[in-house]
């Protein structure tokens, strides 16, 4: 069934917003040349990009080559026209990237026993294990607040430090706290846009802005469109969502995106609305909510299409590293090991999604 069963002029494939790169056409040093397909009425002929398209009774269909990392294709007859806004990850390459989110308890932690290195903490010592190990770039998502803490009291002595690291290791705000789950949900834009910057004024103080960058991802990956705007306009361009849906068919942690939006992200790496310039990007696999050996397979079956392996969001949660919490996992190390040696494996290279374009510094 069509997205827009009124329009006489359809672009179906690629759709609006598509990222697109070596997998869904031919590349070369010129560009990227694609298929524009569609249909229109069968008695017209149809331009794409002020090209005639060929036809097939309704159907027309027209080779396009991407020269931009930006481009609007315009499909025109006399019935009427459609675009699509497309963006070109121009010389793209399998990349991953690993975020941590929930995070507060490890600097409550730093505040109260005042180490004289982040790393003679044992949280923090462990992903720089991970970065020499196997050069995995960290990603930490943090919370303004939790019972006994708030981000105001974490020290700053350890500020050089921070910025010493933040070309492997990343903060950035993820909630105001733990508890509503789904506390941004329903909320305003001024809301959210009022407890990131909260987070972020302390993340400055603390540990300076070189430790964050232009993607977030929000407390259970839920936001309004009014508050996924409001972080765009503080520097968000890249949201993490883990698409999926409800049984009862509706959508569920995709933030505001529909049906049709979070089924096209199940089914590619990323997704861009060029109405809000904000790029959702899939998670891969959530590690801590797999067994031990189920964290390879999860890959396994993302890297059956290429349009779900070219970039590999992995996320895990600190509860699940504290031994005093009912959420504690004796082998979450063991998970975040089995799955960067997955990533390792294959020839993946670590980034951060604000390198580039969605870590790649080598297209444009």
């Amino acid at each position: 069934m069509s997205r827009y069963p009124q329009q006489p002029v359809q672009i179906t494939s690629p759709w609006d917003g598509d990222v697109l790169n070596r997998h869904d056409g031919a590349e070369t040093d010129e560009g990227l040349t694609i298929a524009i397909e569609g249909t229109a009425p069968a008695d017209q002929d149809v331009l794409v990009a002020g090209q005639a398209a060929q036809r097939d009774g309704e159907r027309f269909s027209a080779q396009v080559t991407l020269t931009e990392p930006r481009s609007t294709i315009i499909a025109e007859c006399p019935a009427g026209s459609d675009s699509v806004r497309l963006i070109y990850d121009r010389r793209s390459r399998k990349r991953y990237r690993f975020s941590v989110d929930d995070n507060v308890l490890f600097l409550r932690d730093l505040t109260r026993d005042q180490p004289q290195s982040l790393f003679d903490h044992w949280y923090l010592a462990f992903w720089r294990e991970m970065n020499e190990r196997f050069g995995a770039k960290i990603h930490i998502n943090i919370y303004y607040q939790t019972p006994g803490f708030i981000l105001p009291e974490m020290h700053d002595r350890w500020r050089d430090e921070w910025a010493a690291n933040a070309h492997w290791l990343h903060l950035s705000f993820h909630a105001l706290q733990n508890e509503p789950s789904w506390i941004y949900r329903n909320a305003p834009g001024r809301r959210i846009a009022r407890d990131f910057e909260m987070v972020t004024d302390e993340i400055e103080r603390f540990a300076t802005l070189t430790v964050t960058g232009n993607t977030t991802t929000v407390h259970w990956a839920e936001a309004t469109r009014e508050g996924c705007i409001a972080l765009r306009e503080r520097g968000i361009e890249r949201l993490i969502a883990l698409p999926g849906f409800h049984a009862d068919g509706a959508p569920r942690t995709s933030y505001y995106l529909d049906a049709p939006h979070v089924q096209r992200l199940l089914e590619r790496d990323a997704w861009w609305d060029a109405d809000t310039d904000v790029i959702f990007v899939a998670c891969d696999e959530v590690v801590n909510s797999q067994t031990l050996e189920n964290v390879p397979k999860v890959l396994d079956e993302q890297e059956q299409s290429p349009h779900t392996s070219e970039l590999i969001e992995l996320l895990i949660h600190e509860q699940y590293f504290r031994e005093e919490l009912m959420n504690y996992q004796p082998e979450i190390k063991d998970k975040v090991i089995a799955a960067l040696e997955w990533v390792s494996e294959r020839g993946y290279e670590s980034c951060f999604w604000c390198e580039g374009l969605l870590g790649n510094t080598r297209g444009w």
